[in-house]
């Protein structure tokens, strides 16, 4: 399944090549006490089903008779209990359950045989204390109806009546009420789209149950990250997913799958639209990567190596693309990594580059130095856990397209329904068990942030069978430092107005997420030479301790978040080395459109400090008008699958990495350049309402470099179409260029991206760059 944020292709023209696109909580009484008790313990709750072999729900267990392992080692139950109406008449327990139509998967028949069903099961589900939501996902997440007990109103929606999504005349007001951003369109796929669904399920109490409507898809290395993603979303706020296989008794035939052939889908031609505008080959090339420019010979990778051998296609038998044709490719930047090109398609490649330690080891594949991640100092990539433990084994008998069914069921405790045209059946079962579980609670052991831990109940009776979720992370927080002393001492540095003694640079790209919602990537290069390393146990330690404030205009503050990166070498020479370069830092932040100063200072030991800030202002965004994202710059790309279950620990920290059609784009702190650099890119994002209205219209961009002062054009790519590989209702278009600049003398540039489309709608962004 290709991921659903529109990744479109585009082949080069002149100099130019695009490629485009754990649950903690605080103890508390039962629910019938009408009390509740605070306490500083930290509690994992474990939902757990536990039937006979015939499926019959088990009612009279008691605590004595589980046992609960985390990691293999077995914790001690620290509360229990049964929910199947232990509420007191006088307070009943209400339930939660969210009907999630993943119509990206589902022809119009199929979506009409579930909103049938859907309609019979809410007939015999809804009510007094049954509150259901509803979702669809189309390309983008869409709550059609928020938690209600009125089941006309619900039956309507299911149908495809029009209704706000919040009820204004609702009369119960304690009904919570699914976040506001899950309006978003920003969701890449349906796994992102559960994970934010998720999100806003965290805030509504007691176990809540997502029967997700779907045909499956086929599982990529891509999408087990998400899945990681998702099935970690819906264990921290304690949602089990319920598959149901709309195809029903058909998925268990054979599937056809379509490939496409490595070979242009296109015809180059004048576009009838744009008759400046040249059709590119919207071609998949096997092994290989196309969006490098056509060169004599390769050219240095990345810094520290990553992808030496820089020729696109290559030709050499290591290569492989249909491009090929140019000289074997030349070794890596200082920092080495493996000879030849790393990316697929890049020839066989030179030597490597010098001994690991000489390139930048915040960045690059191969200029890491041993125990050092490559991707950066910060990276969740530098988490040794295994992220991956939350997805479990799958059973042998499923079909292609259940595969991803089976994992998000079995991870978060819930079960699939399939190989059945019952539906209403299927979803009366599901809704059964909603008050069919016990729920343990234990003292989880001391563990990093970010790390992931499995768990594994048994009843000590024989005959059951047991169901739970397969595993929590330990999930880094946004603001890591709140409530410790270090975040109070970063804020009276930030408001004080003494500079720094570290230097650092900063650039700040946005993308939409919602209307008139941004996420701001946050990318720092910060000198490494004065942060104080201590000697301990044979180690040289460190911590950075950063803070950053988007304060508006008034002074209030915007958006904030913190963090503490730690580092560790075991020589002196490694963290003599790391010292010699600066170390890339990256972060993330949603914030309002307004106008910001955004100030980031951190400590780096001792008297060693740093501040750095910069305006920020972010454009208001209407989900009906043609946009263009702000324009991110960038000295270093990857393939997104060699990120392996680093892109797990990414998602888990809920960040979204800067991916255009399989590569992952890094945004630099910097916006200055070598002279002849090859490898500077950009990254930006498309607004397309008429995707979102399940159009397909033709888009194009221009990407030019300007004199500041004079406006004179230094550098023009001409129009270039856009092929839209999307599912319908996503409106983004994730596009990444090589930035033309080989033929530029040193001296300060203007960038200018421009984006149009056939209906003639057009959009402009700027960036500053400089030549060194």
């Amino acid at each position: 399944m290709t991921r659903v944020s529109s990744l479109a292709w585009l082949a080069p023209i002149g100099s130019l090549a695009l490629f485009v696109s754990p649950v903690f909580v605080r103890a508390q009484a039962p629910a019938d006490s009408g009390a509740v008790i605070k306490t500083e313990t930290k509690l994992v709750l474990v939902d757990t089903v536990v039937t006979d072999k015939k499926g019959n729900y088990i009612h009279d267990l008691e605590a004595k008779d589980f046992k609960v392992w985390e990691d293999n080692k077995e914790q001690q139950i620290k509360s229990f209990s049964f929910e199947a109406g232990n509420a007191a008449p006088s307070n009943p327990q209400k339930h939660y359950l969210v009907l999630f139509f993943d119509n990206s998967t589902m022809d119009f028949g199929l979506q009409a045989l579930a909103r049938q069903a859907a309609t019979k099961f809410i007939d015999s589900n809804g009510g007094p204390n049954r509150m259901i939501a509803i979702a669809n996902f189309g390309g983008s997440l869409q709550i059609a109806q928020n938690f209600t007990e009125d089941t006309a109103r619900l039956k309507n929606i299911v149908n495809g009546i029009k209704f706000s999504n919040v009820d204004p005349n609702a009369t119960n007001a304690d009904v919570p009420q699914l976040a506001t951003q899950m309006a978003s369109f920003g969701a890449l796929d349906v796994l992102y789209a559960l994970k934010d669904l998720a999100k806003g399920l965290t805030s509504v109490p007691g176990r809540k149950t997502v029967i997700m409507i779907t045909g499956g898809f086929p599982i990529s290395p891509e999408i087990l990250s998400e899945a990681t993603a998702a099935i970690n979303a819906c264990n921290k706020a304690n949602v089990a997913v319920y598959p149901i296989d709309v195809r029903g008794l058909v998925a268990g035939t054979p599937q056809a799958r379509l490939m496409m052939p490595g070979g242009a889908a296109y015809q180059n031609g004048p576009s009838a639209s744009y008759p400046g505008v040249r059709f590119v080959p919207a071609s998949y090339v096997p092994g290989g990567v196309a969006f490098f420019m056509p060169q004599k010979g390769g050219g240095g990778g990345a810094p520290g190596g990553g992808a030496g051998g820089g020729g696109r296609g290559g030709g050499g038998p290591v290569g492989g693309g249909p491009v090929g044709g140019g000289p074997v490719g030349g070794g890596g930047r200082p920092g080495g990594g493996a000879p030849g090109g790393s990316f697929p398609g890049g020839g066989r490649g030179g030597p490597s580059g010098p001994a690991p330690g000489a390139g930048n080891p915040g960045r690059g594949m191969g200029g890491a130095m041993p125990g050092m991640n490559p991707y950066g100092i910060n990276s969740p990539l530098n988490n040794p856990n295994n992220q991956r433990i939350l997805l479990p084994k799958l059973p042998e008998s499923t079909t292609t397209n259940q595969n991803i069914m089976f994992m998000l069921a079995s991870g978060t405790g819930g079960f699939v329904i399939h190989e059945t045209n019952d539906l209403v059946g299927g979803m009366q079962r599901i809704g059964k068990e909603q008050d069919e579980y016990y729920l343990l609670g234990y003292t989880p052991p001391d563990s990093e942030e970010g790390s992931c831990h499995t768990l594994k109940v048994k009843v000590n009776r024989g005959g059951t069978e047991v169901r739970f979720r397969t595993g929590y992370c330990n999930s880094k927080p946004k603001d890591m430092l709140a409530g410790n002393p270090s975040e109070k001492d970063l804020e009276i540095r930030a408001a004080a107005a003494q500079p720094g003694n570290v230097s650092a640079q900063m650039q700040l790209p946005y993308f939409y997420t919602a209307p008139n919602v941004a996420r701001v990537n946050v990318a720092m290069e910060i000198a490494t030479d004065k942060i104080k390393f201590e000697k301990q146990k044979g180690k040289y330690h460190a911590t950075v301790n950063v803070l950053g404030l988007a304060n508006l205009p008034d002074g209030s503050v915007g958006a904030r978040f913190s963090d503490a990166l730690k580092l560790e070498f075991d020589e002196k020479k490694q963290m003599e080395a790391f010292q010699e370069h600066p170390m890339h830092y990256e972060n993330q932040f949603d914030v309002a459109s307004g106008k910001y100063n955004l100030k980031v200072v951190f400590a780096a030991g001792g008297e060693s400090f740093g501040k750095v800030e910069m305006p920020l202002t972010i454009d208001p965004y209407d989900t009906k008008k043609f946009s263009l994202s702000a324009v991110a710059l960038s000295k270093e790309v990857h393939k997104a699958s060699d990120l392996g279950t680093g892109l797990d620990a990414l998602l888990l920290e809920d960040r979204v990495p800067l991916i255009a059609n399989g590569i992952q784009v890094v945004p630099s702190g910097s916006n200055q350049f070598k002279k002849g650099d090859n490898s500077a890119y950009f990254y930006a994002e498309i607004y397309e309402p008429l995707l979102a209205a399940g159009k397909t219209p033709v888009i194009a961009i221009q990407l030019r470099v300007l004199d500041p002062k004079t406006g004179e054009q230094k550098e023009d790519t001409g129009l270039m179409r856009v092929d839209v590989l999307t599912q319908k209702g996503n409106p983004i278009v994730a596009l990444g260029a090589r930035i033309p600049m080989t033929s530029l003398t040193p001296g300060a540039y203007k960038l200018e991206l421009k984006a149009m489309d056939d209906a003639g709608q057009q959009s402009t962004r700027n960036a500053d760059i400089v030549i060194e």
